[in-house]
């Protein structure tokens, strides 16, 4: 199999189209209406092309999907490598959360593929520098990213779907909680649950940036004291 990046871009004489076009075009598809109605033939209606014209620059989906997720890693250049490894890794983590809440359909990709375009490999190169100066064992730098990624994926994740649950039912998080308060109230009286009652009257509401900063810096005082 070929990978898109070795091979060079199709140039017609006529340039009536191009490849960040094409690409363009598909991360808004994605962005407005998620990967689902991502297809060959709707990127060519979106650019009033027909789909035979379109495999000129792209070869397929999945070669769309690789240039659509190196294309938001390029929206903004990588961090600077400061020498602070903790200050570094967080710009990275927020980094990442930036851009997965941008693009709803890009955790999906990267939880399921490595990602080798040039936008890409700078970020993950600049992030590995970052990394140096917590560790110089290169493993183990590659595998803090990777742990730092996972939490990004999965911070983000819980955030998304959130966001979907409101799209979904038409509520705020905080209609939900009003929509049930009556049956909570009926849980709490009941005394069956009495950690459960704690967190629901007792507790503080970290909104989602306060809960990701907060993992985040669990996470890195881990790292800091792991083996």
């Amino acid at each position: 199999m070929s990978l898109v990046w070795s091979r060079e871009p199709y140039s017609p004489k006529r340039q009536t189209m191009s490849v960040e076009r094409v690409v363009r075009a598909a991360i808004g598809i994605a962005d407005a209406e998620g990967l689902d109605a991502l297809s060959m033939r709707r990127v060519a209606a979106e650019l009033k092309s027909g789909t035979t014209s379109l495999y000129r620059y792209v070869a397929n989906r999945d070669e769309l999907l690789d240039l659509m997720v190196d294309a938001v890693w390029g929206e903004e250049p990588p961090r600077e490598v400061s020498g602070d490894w903790r200050a570094d890794l967080a710009g990275v983590a927020r980094a990442q959360r930036s851009a997965l809440l941008r693009h709803g359909w890009l955790g999906t990709l990267m939880a399921s593929r490595p990602t080798l375009g040039p936008h890409s490999l700078r970020h993950f190169d600049a992030t590995l520098k970052a990394a140096a100066a917590l560790t110089p064992d290169i493993t183990r730098a590659a595998a803090v990213i990777a742990m730092l990624g996972d939490y990004v994926l999965g911070a983000v994740a819980r955030e998304l779907a959130e966001q979907e649950a409101s799209r979904r039912t038409g509520m705020t998080e905080q209609e939900w909680r009003q929509s049930v308060a009556p049956y909570l109230r009926e849980v709490i009286a009941s005394g069956d649950y009495p950690e459960f009652t704690r967190r629901v009257v007792e507790a503080g509401e970290l909104d989602f940036t306060d809960q990701f900063e907060f993992g985040l810096r669990c996470l890195l005082r881990g790292v800091e004291e792991g083996g």
